[in-house]
């Protein structure tokens, strides 16, 4: 198979990477010193239909095959990862509700998270429970036509935004999904700030005092929580996180290649240097064997592979990898200069970071890799 890009598929690259760079890159710097994203922004990307990007039309969504959905992903990302945060969380719920909820409950929420009069967040870590996923510690609990949910949900991306979260709660002892508004009494929302990357992201600490859920907001069935909703949500999101590594190995790779073209040391270009070139090659090889682990995975998706799932996996591992070796190096190349905001890699290297952790930690990825490849030996 050509893992190469159709003409289309270029075409839309163009098209996100000319939005990206008129109303995101030029600002991301900002957004991150402000911890903060601006509505107006929010406002655009709804215009864009880039909030439904992957739904169907029929709920208002742009209905992108996997590869233009990913490309999406790389050129929001290579812009601000804090910006491809928000999209990701967005889209795991809304993914989640085409995928399980009721007719009603999509006729309900997906036009509405599509035109972005509603934006959404994906609540499954909590203070105590991180890779340990499956082992929530908020309780729902049956009473009448509702569910009285209590715990709280802690690193929810787009917290401080979001006007509905799909919160996981164990219910009688199994995990179960609920769609939980905002303004539903007892929903308390805390910001977090001082985060080490992508502070625009917005994330919160969510708690739930005694509320009050009506019944016909469980999403999917009592006991699919993780196995079914969770699971697959966070198959969608590694699937984006993967794209957007790329998009930040990309960003490194053009601010050295700039960088480097310009800045002298010893009387010469710093891209006259022989080391300088060892890690330009690097960094050149790696991103391109990132994006076509990206491609194959999107393949694999768009066909219902029974690879997809570690194909995507594969992706985010290894994209998540060279997106912190590409920002350290270019942090490297760029000395002093690459330790200051000043530069996009400083933002970069500490985004990059957080790659390495969120829809699951390189660790995590390594086992279930690993796992697979006994399975299937």
């Amino acid at each position: 198979m050509d893992l190469g890009l159709t003409s289309q598929h270029e075409d839309s690259r163009l098209g996100f990477r000319e939005f990206a760079e008129k109303e995101i890159k030029p600002f991301a710097n900002d957004f991150d010193r402000q911890q903060h994203l601006p509505t107006d922004l929010i406002r655009k990307l709804a215009d864009q239909k880039f909030l439904g990007a992957s739904l169907p039309a029929q709920w208002g969504g742009s209905d992108l095959d996997a590869i233009s959905y990913g490309l999406l992903h790389e050129e929001i990302g290579k812009a601000c990862s804090s910006v491809r945060s928000l999209l990701t969380v967005h889209h795991m719920v809304a993914h989640a509700i085409l995928r399980w909820g009721t007719d009603k409950q999509r006729s309900h929420w997906l036009p509405k998270l599509s035109d972005g009069s509603i934006i959404a967040a994906f609540g499954l870590s909590e203070p105590n429970v991180g890779s340990d996923a499956e082992h929530v510690e908020t309780i729902a609990t049956a009473a009448g036509d509702h569910y009285i949910v209590n715990g709280a949900k802690k690193w929810i991306t787009g917290g401080q935004l979001a006007n509905l979260f799909l919160i996981f709660a164990n219910c009688d002892g199994k995990p179960t999904a609920f769609l939980i508004e905002r303004n539903s009494p007892g929903v308390a929302v805390q910001p977090i700030d001082g985060l080490l990357g992508v502070r625009a992201s917005m994330l919160a600490t969510v708690a739930f005092n005694d509320c009050q859920v009506p019944k016909e907001n469980m999403l999917g069935k009592l006991g699919f929580g993780f196995s079914h909703i969770a699971t697959s949500a966070l198959q969608e999101g590694r699937y984006s996180v993967a794209w957007g590594c790329v998009g930040i190995a990309q960003g490194c790779l053009e601010a050295c290649l700039q960088y480097t073209n310009e800045r002298q040391q010893f009387g010469s270009l710093l891209k006259e240097h022989q080391l300088i070139r060892r890690m330009i090659s690097d960094m050149m090889s790696n991103v391109k064997a990132a994006r076509l682990l990206c491609i194959q995975a999107g393949y694999s998706k768009e066909q219902s592979a029974p690879s997809a799932f570690v194909d995507t996996m594969m992706a985010k591992y290894f994209a998540a990898r060279v997106a912190a070796k590409s920002a350290s190096d270019a942090v490297q190349i760029h000395g002093a200069n690459g330790c200051s905001d000043d530069y996009p890699v400083a933002r970069y290297f500490r985004d990059a970071k957080i790659m390495e952790i969120i829809e699951g930690s390189n660790e995590i990825q390594q086992l279930k890799i690993a796992q697979y490849g006994y399975y299937n030996f």
